[in-house]
């Protein structure tokens, strides 16, 4: 077992992120050595593995453990709580471990005597590693950000063939645009005189049909809603009525462009 902890550790992780790597390697590979032994092999491995979660918390987490917080994060191999507090308590016995009593609470902390502890050189390494990988980690993160956006950018864009049939219209409407161009130039009369009096007619009277029906609409509806107790605003609201505004249109623009034309001529 010493030999599988002698596996080659990446030189970033710190001192104490080495015995986390070497409890993992143990915690998982562990298993797969032990599986084929009887009674006592089981029994070692179950010690084995609360021993490994418990100096991992203090390694990762800085804080011991209650036999149920061991027995929640052991819940993944099936072992009950039973099992896992005669676990606590043999590794106690053998000095692997130490505990303190809180009433009628134990809280298990793994031996502090077990871990390396660098001194204020090794710390001021440590630090300038950690340092660089977080600034590498910050650079690989604004990458990623940078390539995330562009691809945002990417998917808004239109599709060819979405590109294609704009382009086939646009021509369209260019040509229709040109073709109406030249018989301008050419002196060509689009709307004759008459068509342009009759268009007119029709757009005034269309107009005054407007005017007539808004102020009949208006009279009969200040006449219901006079003696209504109900609020105008709600009663029109539930009776589905939309005023011209309500749709976004003006009345006395329409007016203004028949002045406007008027004056043009």
């Amino acid at each position: 077992m010493d030999n599988l902890l002698k596996l080659t550790i990446p030189r970033c992780f710190s001192d104490i992120g080495i015995h986390l790597v070497k409890l993992i390697i143990l915690l998982f590979l562990a298993p797969s050595f032990l599986f084929c032994f009887e009674d006592t092999e089981l029994n070692f491995q179950l010690e084995l593995k609360v021993l490994l979660l418990l100096c991992g918390a203090q390694i990762a987490q800085n804080r011991p453990l209650n036999v149920q917080n061991a027995a929640d994060s052991l819940q993944k191999f099936n072992l009950k709580k039973a099992a896992v507090q005669k676990a606590l308590d043999n590794l106690c016995e053998s000095g692997k471990i130490s505990f303190k009593e809180y009433g009628k609470q134990k809280i298990y902390l793994a031996r502090q005597d077990q871990f390396d502890i660098p001194d204020s050189e090794e710390l001021n390494r440590m630090k300038e590693e950690n340092a660089n990988l977080q600034e590498k980690l910050d650079e690989q993160k604004k990458a990623i950000s940078e390539v995330d956006a562009e691809m945002k950018s990417l998917q808004s864009n239109l599709t060819l063939e979405e590109i294609h049939a704009k382009d086939s219209k646009l021509r369209k409407e260019v040509d229709e645009m040109e073709k109406k161009l030249i018989k301008l130039r050419e002196g060509v009369t689009l709307v004759s005189p008459e068509e342009r009096k009759a268009i007119e007619g029709l757009y005034s009277e269309a107009l005054n049909q407007w005017r007539r029906r808004k102020r009949m609409f208006r009279d009969v509806w200040d006449a219901i809603t006079e003696n209504s107790p109900k609020n105008p605003k709600e009663f029109k609201e539930e009776l589905g009525v939309e005023y011209d505004e309500d749709v976004g249109v003006n009345f006395q623009s329409f007016a203004d462009l028949m002045q406007h034309n008027k004056k043009r001529r």
